[in-house]
């Protein structure tokens, strides 16, 4: 990896609430090489995996990982929260910190045997990386990785996962 993007994602302490430090990837989305040289990275891993298309979670996983599905020249699938899609949805729910939500894909977004990578900003909880690994899998494609910018491992979504390869470009242990 060229680049060291830790140096180029902001922190910004008590946001969105006491406590927590927001890891802010706008800083890279503002700088046009350094927006491609992430986007080369997590399409570089998601060939390397086979893809065959893009899923990415609402709404910084469309910024992520379209550009990665227009440089690979494949699909990009979006995972959508709920009542934003016209036709058949299949749906996932999942927990947050206090109650729960859930994501939509139309029922035909993905065809059986179809090699997936999600991309996304962040692999926090993994609750958002659940979902989209049970939509995935009820339309019968097969996931084969997810990739992110930014991975929280004391958080340990990656664990929640065990049998799922994951990348990403920046990790932060604690606070």
């Amino acid at each position: 990896m060229a680049n060291d993007f830790k140096e180029h994602i902001a922190s910004v302490n008590n946001f969105p609430n006491e406590g927590i430090v927001f890891r802010d990837i706008t800083p890279i989305l503002q700088d046009g090489k350094l927006f491609r040289e992430a986007t080369h990275e997590l399409a570089e891993y998601a060939k390397n995996k086979g893809a065959d298309v893009i899923v990415g979670p609402e709404a910084r996983g469309f910024i992520v990982g379209c550009p990665v599905a227009t440089e690979l020249g494949i699909g990009f699938v979006p995972a959508r929260k709920p009542h934003k899609l016209p036709r058949d949805v299949e749906r996932a729910s999942y927990d947050l910190e206090y109650g729960s939500t859930s994501l939509e894909m139309h029922k035909d977004a993905l065809k059986p045997g179809q090699k997936v990578v999600i991309c996304d900003d962040l692999l926090a909880t993994a609750g958002t990386l659940t979902a989209c690994k049970q939509l995935i899998e009820n339309l019968g494609a097969e996931l084969v990785g997810a990739a992110f910018y930014i991975e929280l491992p004391d958080l340990h979504g990656r664990e929640k996962l065990p049998d799922l390869d994951v990348f990403s470009l920046v990790q932060y242990h604690g606070a």
